[in-house]
């Protein structure tokens, strides 16, 4: 087998130019954070990893003959399954922590079976590194220019944000890439380490053109335990603002339709509704536990609605609030296509001003 060297590729590289990306590093390290579509396939497992680093510290050598058997044997396995059917010319990209011994094994081997394998100059490091400091060059360009849902917890917004991503408006959703839809009525499921959303982040604002308007919903600088990078908070502060309002009960109506797992697991909706109690007193919460129970569920979404999430909201351009005061109000009838489509239009048809003025 001919085993010339291997070619290195920077970070930026253009993804599409590749066949596939393939992340080398350990199953473990992928979860916290991957390149964009990449397919894990490790050369070193979670375990095995964390033997040979220890193994290490104290002989270096044994270390570095055992890393190596270990990565002979899962490359050959990754060869035999998941890469049997590969193409002769099949062009991946590959990548370790810092470009090194895990990567450049395994591209060392495809390259003599004749693939024209290419490795992440400086490996996942230097990817992150490049997240983060284009992260700030996007965020910092003065054309690109935040359209903002704001509204009350159950006043459609997210569904509006969906309406406005079919039109073929630029949309990002951030609850959507933080996995969380908040913490009692929302559903909240497993989210993303910290790097991870920050990679998704990127990836959804370099595909956006920053000569038109991107929406968003309104956020905090937290969503569930993910950070909002500051470059990214910074700008909203300067966002142009749309109020979104739907009356009371329809906010119910929609949030019983749209988010029914707190309806299916009462318990812990429950144990959801104890830690408000020192900041919305025992009486209340007692309240609230009792509709849970008797399965008055219409009655418990309004009170909550009106006693909880209605009283924490700080509305755009009030003291304690980042945003600007709203530009535009759009007032939903409900929730319906045709009344998400209606408010679209107007979204759609009013945003240019922004834009060119």
């Amino acid at each position: 087998m001919s085993l010339e060297g291997v070619e290195t590729v920077p970070p930026d590289v253009d993804f599409s130019a590749f066949d596939e990306i393939i992340d080398v590093r350990s199953p473990g390290e992928f979860k916290e954070d991957h390149l964009p579509g990449a397919r894990n396939l490790p050369v070193l497992d979670d375990e095995q990893r964390a033997r040979i680093g220890l193994l290490y510290r104290r002989a270096p050598f044994q270390a570095q003959r055992l890393g190596a058997a270990d990565i002979s044997v899962n490359i050959a396995r990754h060869l035999t399954e998941e890469l049997e059917y590969c193409p002769r010319d099949w062009k991946p990209l590959l990548y370790c922590w810092r470009g090194g011994m895990r990567s450049r094994a395994f591209a060392t081997v495809l390259r003599g079976i004749g693939w024209r394998a290419r490795i992440v100059e400086g490996g996942y490091k230097a990817w992150r590194r490049f997240v983060r400091d284009d992260l700030e060059r996007i965020l910092g360009n003065s054309m690109f220019r935040f359209h903002i849902l704001s509204g009350l917890t159950g006043s459609g917004k997210s569904h509006l944000l969906a309406s406005l991503r079919e039109a073929g408006a630029q949309t990002i959703d951030l609850e959507g890439l933080a996995n969380h839809r908040g913490s009692i009525l929302g559903s909240v499921g497993v989210q993303p380490s910290q790097k991870l959303f920050e990679s998704r982040l990127h990836e959804a604002l370099a595909r956006c053109d920053p000569m038109r308007p991107v929406f968003v919903e309104a956020e905090s600088n937290r969503i569930g335990a993910i950070q909002l990078p500051g470059a990214l908070w910074r700008r909203f502060h300067e966002g142009v603002v749309y109020d979104v309002t739907l009356p009371l009960e329809e906010r119910v109506r929609h949030l019983l339709e749209h988010y029914p797992h707190f309806q299916e697991d009462p318990a812990s909706l429950k144990k959801g509704l104890e830690v408000l109690r020192r900041r919305r007193g025992n009486e209340l919460v007692d309240a609230w536990l009792a509709l849970v129970e008797a399965g008055d569920w219409q009655g418990f979404v309004a009170s909550i609605l009106e006693n909880h999430y209605d009283r924490s909201y700080r509305r755009p351009g009030s003291e304690g609030s980042i945003y600007q005061p709203p530009s535009q109000f759009i007032d939903l009838r409900d929730t319906s296509p045709a009344s998400l489509g209606a408010a679209t239009g107007q979204l759609l048809s009013n945003t240019g001003a922004f834009i060119f003025r």
